[in-house]
């Protein structure tokens, strides 16, 4: 029977062999936990910018209380209030709520933020045809990513009261609830993550080739071209949401045209949140359109389609 290695070595030696290894792995231990302290020190967390919500009072109490109910997040590093506002200021920023992919880009990078929060609130008096005078406090917030310039949500919490301050007060109570701050704190894990699925996509893929249409028509014919068109002009409902915003905004879209005519892809590249985007992105998925030909062939294109939305008339009613 093969004898084991502790009963070859004497008993003082093995005494020494035991304290050493012990030693030694404690040693490891307090070198491995020194390791994963300092990798989790050293993840970076991620920065997000609160600009200012307009010029009025209840933005600017607004634009705090969102910073302040963040501040405490896991994960999230919140830019001074002052510098974040200064840069965009700097920038020429002048609190646009409707902005184009380059433009969300170019502030981004210039706050120095991954993500920035933007918005507009305020407390207004509303006389409604029928009933008493009320007010009506609201913030529409939109996060904006810096690295793709997209909009990643927004929301519209909006309060009634027969005080100013009283609707304020709601409004203010609603941006400082724990429900607040984690709505943010997934949308942003949530991008971070599409965002790096979309890179890991991109990589060692070839895009397929696909010519961008000219400025206009003229600019075509010069070249030979017949831009696509569509076989039915579909125009975008107005939603519900919007309609309570009362915004008013022009969405951009990108739409690849294959040489079938169908759209095949379709990218908001200028965004106005209140539900015009998915509004207008459906619509034109569900549209066909002539191909664009070039000497009699057919071709596949990438068109720019723009649509302005305007809040609807008030309805009489009498």
């Amino acid at each position: 029977m093969k004898a084991s290695l502790s009963s070859l070595i004497p008993q003082s030696t093995a005494t020494r062999y035991a304290v050493s290894a012990g030693f030694i792995f404690a040693l490891l231990f307090l070198c491995m936990s020194a390791t994963l302290s300092t990798a989790r020190t050293a993840v970076r967390k991620t920065s997000v910018a609160v600009l200012d919500f307009g010029e009025t009072e209840t933005g600017r109490r607004a634009a705090d209380r969102v910073w302040q109910t963040l501040r405490s997040s896991d994960g999230l590093e919140l830019s001074d209030r002052e510098e974040a506002r200064a840069a965009a200021r700097g920038s020429g920023y002048a609190g646009s709520l409707n902005m184009t992919l380059a433009e969300a880009r170019e502030l981004g990078a210039t706050i120095g933020a991954d993500f920035f929060i933007t918005g507009d609130a305020q407390t207004l008096r509303r006389s409604p045809s029928e009933g008493d005078v009320y007010f009506e406090a609201y913030a529409s917030i939109f996060l904006v990513s810096s690295r793709t310039g997209r909009l990643i949500m927004w929301e519209r919490p909006s309060f009634q009261a027969s005080t100013p301050e009283a609707a304020t007060e709601r409004l203010m109570k609603e941006l400082a609830g724990l429900d607040v701050r984690q709505r943010y704190s997934v949308a942003i894990a949530r991008a971070l993550e599409d965002e790096m699925r979309m890179r890991a996509l991109a990589v060692g893929r070839t895009a397929p080739l696909i010519e961008e249409a000219p400025d206009d028509a003229k600019a075509a014919s010069a070249e030979g071209l017949r831009l696509p068109l569509p076989y039915r002009r579909l125009r975008p409902p107005y939603p519900e949401t919007a309609r309570r915003a009362e915004a008013q905004a022009t969405v951009d879209v990108e739409a690849d045209i294959g040489a079938d005519g169908e759209v095949s892809r379709v990218e908001v590249v200028r965004w106005a949140g209140f539900g015009l985007d998915e509004a207008t992105a459906d619509t034109v998925r569900q549209m066909h359109f002539r191909p664009a030909m070039r000497k009699g062939e057919a071709i596949p294109m990438r068109v720019l389609l723009r649509y302005n939305f305007r809040k609807p008339p008030v309805e009489s009613n009498k």
